[in-house]
């Protein structure tokens, strides 16, 4: 019999697992563990299977199945129009590919909005059929009914204030918030998040003093994506962050990759060897 006692109750380290070990699954109350001991931890969007398992065998600690599917798979102009029933199915292929990263999904945009009801029985649909470990909605104390119904049906739930994609529209724009006056009305919506059981919240696009803040008055883990450096967890769409994106990025995104040069060269290689007969050679024939 394995003794899973020393999961249970040690502090969490972050990176890759060693090969000739098991992974060992990251739970919630495992950022928290991470936040108490001063641990930094890394989470990145994925769609699909294989980029799961690379971010997964890198020791990436937790996978975000984003609404960002919509302008990052669908190629739509916002995450409006996605639904829950194009997302289930990406949910499924991370969730299924990825062994020891906590895998999380959003809800789409209108599939919660309307009562801490629809919220659960969304909710509940990406837990049983994309087999997701917890779930993230947007907004503050507005969801806390939501965040509170999810939690007592037993659906870990993740928080997302600041800017709030979802809410681009309202909030005019892609615009930071939580400046001056806001960042009152933002401490607020992150302790109602809290209270309201949400295992951790992600800090969008606000002053990193105010993310600072947010972060030492909280006891669950901030997530910061355009917040600062002093968040628990960093947060990146995985195109924006490895170059498959050629398009204009949010000044807080760092590249550490050029996944469309070397994909186009790639493409551009075997174009030619096709067109000039040296693919498929000998080699290749059965």
């Amino acid at each position: 019999m394995s003794d899973t006692s020393s999961e249970e109750t040690a502090p969490y380290g972050s990176g890759a697992p060693s090969p000739a070990a098991p992974a060992k699954k990251v739970r919630t109350h495992h950022l928290r563990q991470m936040k108490e001991c001063g641990e930094r931890f890394t989470v990145l969007t994925s769609y699909d299977m294989y980029t799961a398992r690379v971010f997964d065998e890198a020791g990436i600690d937790a996978i975000l199945v984003g609404d960002s599917a919509a302008n990052n798979v669908f190629g739509y102009p916002t995450s409006l129009p996605v639904t829950v029933e194009e997302l289930i199915p990406l949910a499924r292929a991370v969730a299924g590919s990825a062994r020891r990263a906590l895998v999380l999904a959003d809800l789409p945009f209108g599939s919660y909005q309307a009562s801490p009801e629809q919220a659960y029985l969304t909710a509940a649909r990406f837990m049983k059929e994309a087999q997701v470990a917890a779930v993230k909605l947007e907004g503050g104390a507005e969801m806390a009914p939501q965040i509170k119904r999810l939690a007592r049906g037993g659906i870990p739930v993740c928080a997302h204030i600041g800017f709030t994609p979802q809410y681009e529209h309202v909030l005019g724009g892609y615009r930071v918030q939580g400046r001056d006056d806001a960042a009152g009305r933002l401490l607020a919506d992150a302790r109602a998040v809290q209270d309201a059981g949400a295992f951790a919240v992600v800090l969008e696009m606000v002053p990193g003093e105010v993310a600072a803040e947010v972060t030492r008055e909280l006891q669950i883990p901030t997530i910061g994506i355009g917040a600062g450096n002093h968040t628990n967890g960093q947060v990146l769409v995985w195109q924006d962050a490895f170059g498959l994106n050629t398009g204009r990025l949010p000044r807080f995104v760092k590249q550490y990759a050029d996944l469309h040069g070397i994909l186009l060269d790639a493409a551009r290689s075997y174009a030619a060897d096709v067109k000039d007969g040296s693919f498929p050679g000998p080699e290749h024939a059965f």
